[in-house]
């Protein structure tokens, strides 16, 4: 009876496994997945921004023949989870804008593939997206191009450039939206910039070519308040609602591109939409960046560690994060830990790649209040194992803005809750920089006292902390050395003054205007030192120089300003105040400094509005409480 039993229950099972087998295998042939029901959708939500005709992908996926020919690698794309390009794992805090395709849509592509990729019913295909005049948000405000593309040759290596486009703007506008086209050029991604002064310009096919090499540092800053950067799928890069940014007339968009290797000649001439808002902005975010400048890699070293932490001052709401580094990338993570004791993490990338960064914005706005403590860490793997390594065999990186340095940078975008609390963040982060710039210079020359180079960057990280009498022995070692440049000796004309040296410093800042004549702070520096030996008029042609080869500088409006104040020359000084609060809205100097010019000429209640908007922007700055205070005592209230 048992075996009896036994063998009749096996029957059983084997007889229901068999008829599973069959009835599944009879609804798999009238359920099979085909393209127009099935994969298109997919296809259109998460992959048409990129791969469609004029896209920024080398090949459409539209229809049902482009998706077929490319199958087997979207399969492979989509199953290790390369495509749409997206790094962050899941998390606590979503992002906007995931491109991370559901388990069921992966599953969706894989089994259409292994099952010979069929086309399916002409009624089930959706109707595919559209994208009027080639642009995903309609036509732009304004479009912005090269003049001439930059042809690159066929290589085997990644190519990094700067691109000065220059705005056709007639007043200044509020950016709420860039579109960024390739023109089906190889770009694998892109920052894009802003340039206030006339140094990208200057620098702008000094080597026969548009545009300059490398990674924008110096003069180059990101817009006040935003990151804006491109990558494949990224879309347009839309700015927070009521938050756009400013961009003044005159001023140079500069995107840093990383090109592709090709087999083939390439021509790079990207274009750039420009969408404006009607008002300005209701609040206005910062930028800063965490980071490390002391990165030193061994060869052949996999899991090379990099951290940084900040103690927020005040309470900020956090808008989004900027994760960079290079090739040797291998995984980063930011956490916040709060004043009782919670740590969340707010970003994790298991797998880093530098072929598709971007920056992350957060659904909802993460409060953070004062006194938390904010972590990054970053792993690199600089061994044969990381196929990204550009070193064949490893050697020891350092960091530096070339591609095969390294870099350690977290981009973080706040919201302050006043004026006072962005300014001080601001500050934070500008000191942290200069002296993050000193200890990497000062690293360098410990380790190689005979580079010219190293002395110079010492020397001008000195010169930027003002610590002149540090910087001097420095700049004269590096000219010793070799290193005879216009920064030189205009850094070393600086600390000469710095330490009261004057009249030692005008040929150095002489010899700095013959090397870089189109340089707007040479003259300005010239006309500094001019000025401390009360000549006039020479420190105004200085001035005047330095305003001819860039007119939107506002240190040069003002210093000229108020050296015409003194003068008695009022009606020549107040159209350079002016000019300096236009360029400079938000500056508590200059505010500032203009109402100590209109106070002069007996306007009072004019003198009053910048003081006080110099104490909105800075509270508790001494020069403006001084200038409140005699106002004050005026009656001018």
């Amino acid at each position: 009876m048992g075996i009896t039993r036994g063998i009749f229950v096996a029957g059983l099972l084997l007889t229901s496994a068999i008829c599973a087998s069959a009835c599944g295998g009879a609804s798999t042939a009238a359920t099979a997945v085909t393209f127009n029901r099935d994969v298109a959708p997919i296809v259109f939500a998460h992959c048409a921004t990129c791969h469609r005709p004029g896209g920024s992908a080398p090949f459409s996926l539209l229809t049902y023949a482009e998706a077929f020919e490319q199958g087997e690698d979207m399969a492979r794309q989509t199953r290790e989870r390369h495509m749409p390009p997206w790094l962050p794992d899941p998390g606590e805090v979503p992002f906007v804008g995931e491109r991370r395709l559901r388990a069921e849509d992966i599953d969706t592509i894989q089994r259409w593939v292994s099952g010979g990729k069929q086309e399916g019913s002409p009624r089930d295909l959706p109707k595919p997206p559209a994208f009027p005049d080639g642009w995903q948000l309609g036509r732009p405000d304004e479009i912005v191009s090269m003049s001439k593309p930059l042809t690159l040759p066929p290589g085997g290596e990644d190519i990094y450039r700067n691109l000065v486009l220059r705005t056709s703007l007639k007043a200044n506008a509020f950016v709420r939206a860039v579109e960024f086209q390739t023109n089906g050029a190889p770009i694998h991604h892109a920052v894009v910039r802003v340039d206030p002064t006339s140094a990208s310009r200057r620098r702008d096919g000094e080597d026969g070519r548009p545009g300059f090499p490398g990674m924008a540092w110096g003069s180059v800053r990101d817009p006040d308040g935003h990151f804006v950067g491109w990558a494949p799928g990224r879309g347009p890069i839309v700015a927070p609602d009521g938050m756009p940014w400013r961009l003044d007339r005159g001023v140079d968009l500069v995107v840093e591109v990383h090109v592709l290797p090709s087999t083939t000649p390439v021509l790079i001439q990207p274009t750039i939409g420009l969408f404006f808002a009607s008002a300005p902005p209701a609040h206005v975010p910062v930028t800063v960046r965490m980071g490390s400048k002391l990165i030193d890699i061994p060869a052949g070293k996999p899991d090379y560690v990099v951290t940084d932490t900040y103690r927020l001052p005040v309470d900020v709401d956090l808008m989004s994060v900027y994760p960079h580094a290079h090739y040797l990338g291998k995984e980063m993570t930011f956490t916040a830990t709060l004043p009782n004791g919670q740590t969340r993490t707010l970003i994790h990338i298991p797998q880093w790649s530098f072929h598709s960064q971007q920056d992350y914005r957060y659904v909802t706005r993460i409060a953070l209040p004062a006194g938390t403590m904010l972590t990054m860490r970053y792993t690199y793997d600089n061994s044969s194992a990381n196929h990204h390594n550009p070193s064949r065999p490893p050697v020891r990186v350092q960091a530096g803005p070339k591609s095969t340095d390294e870099m350690a940078e977290l981009g973080l975008q706040f919201l302050p809750k006043s004026p006072a609390d962005a300014t001080r963040i601001v500050q934070d982060f500008e000191e942290r920089e200069l002296r993050g710039n000193l200890a990497m210079a000062e690293a360098r020359v410990r380790e190689s006292p005979e580079n010219g180079e190293y002395r110079a960057l010492a020397g001008g990280g000195y010169v930027e902390l003002g610590r002149y009498a540090e910087a001097i022995p420095e700049l004269e070692a590096a000219i010793r050395l070799g290193h005879k440049t216009s920064a030189t000796y205009n850094g070393l004309g600086v600390a000469l003054m710095g330490v009261g040296r004057v009249e030692a410093a005008l040929p150095h800042f002489r010899r700095a205007a013959d090397l870089a004549p189109t340089d707007e702070n040479v003259p300005f520096n010239l006309g500094n030192a001019l000025r401390a030996l009360s000549r006039w008029r020479e420190a105004i042609a200085a001035y005047e120089r330095s305003l001819a080869l860039n007119p939107d500088f506002p240190d040069a409006h003002v210093n000229l300003g108020g050296l015409l104040i003194e003068r008695g020359e009022f009606a020549a000084a107040m159209p350079h105040y002016r000019r300096a609060v236009e360029l400079r809205p938000d500056s508590a100097v200059v505010h500032n400094n203009y109402a100590s010019a209109l106070a002069s000429i007996g306007r009072y209640q004019d003198a009053l509005h910048h003081v006080r908007r110099a104490l909105e922007i800075r509270p508790g700055y001494p020069p403006a409480l001084e200038n409140l205070g005699r106002l004050e005592r005026m009656g001018i209230r």
